[in-house]
């Protein structure tokens, strides 16, 4: 079969652990996956390349995009907008490769809307208790802004139910490979093999006389 990619959002609490995720699975299976490159609106930072990290674009381009239809979904932080281009995404997905994006909740949700085909996982601790700690542990954050994290896990753990799969993140090397598994799953169901199993059906028939 040819199999042309999946669309993959993954989105988490803050302090989930996603983006390590994300980089272990990419380095362990690099012909598999492609994480989406966003674009955005914001200076490079040093060590940043275009095309690598962000499409860096102008606010009038990133306005342009969006008045052509050419990003998945876009949002604006600050001053700065950030977007999925459809472009990238397509191009990636019809290589065979299965393209991850990591968003949060409300563009997840609205992906889903234009690609019903996407498929969503939600990545969380094992426990409320153990994302507190993460945050904490972390040592970068006053206990405002994890306090503030922590409200808005709450608020996000309303949209878990809307997410196909849930990956609990409690091992590193246990959580990558169940994801793996989930999404090589995924590539065999049956409605995403519609025109394969219309084949087999047509090649029964023709044999049948």
């Amino acid at each position: 079969m040819d199999e042309k990619g999946i669309l993959i959002v993954v989105s988490g609490f803050s302090g989930s652990g996603k983006g390590t995720l994300m980089k272990e699975l990419l380095a362990r299976y690099p012909d598999t996956y492609a994480l989406s490159v966003s674009a955005t609106t914001r200076a490079p930072r040093e060590g940043e390349a275009d095309g690598r990290e962000y499409f860096f674009v102008s606010k009038d381009e990133f306005e342009k995009m969006i008045a052509k239809g050419e990003l998945i979904e876009y949002a604006r932080y600050v001053e700065n907008y950030y977007g999925t281009p459809r472009d990238y995404v397509e191009k990636q997905l019809e290589k065979g490769r299965d393209v991850i994006l990591e968003i949060e909740i409300q563009g997840a949700l609205s992906i889903k809307k234009m690609f019903p085909d996407t498929l969503l996982l939600f990545v969380t601790p094992p426990c409320a208790e153990e994302l507190r700690n993460r945050l904490v542990g972390r040592g970068t954050e006053t206990m405002d802004v994890i306090q503030s994290r922590m409200d808005r896990a709450c608020e996000e753990a309303e949209g878990m139910e809307d997410y196909d799969y849930l990956i609990v993140n409690d091992s590193l090397n246990r959580c990558v490979e169940e994801m793996h598994a989930i999404i090589r799953g995924e590539h065999r169901k049956s409605s995403r093999n519609r025109e394969f199993i219309q084949k087999i059906k047509q090649d029964l028939e023709r044999l049948k006389h």
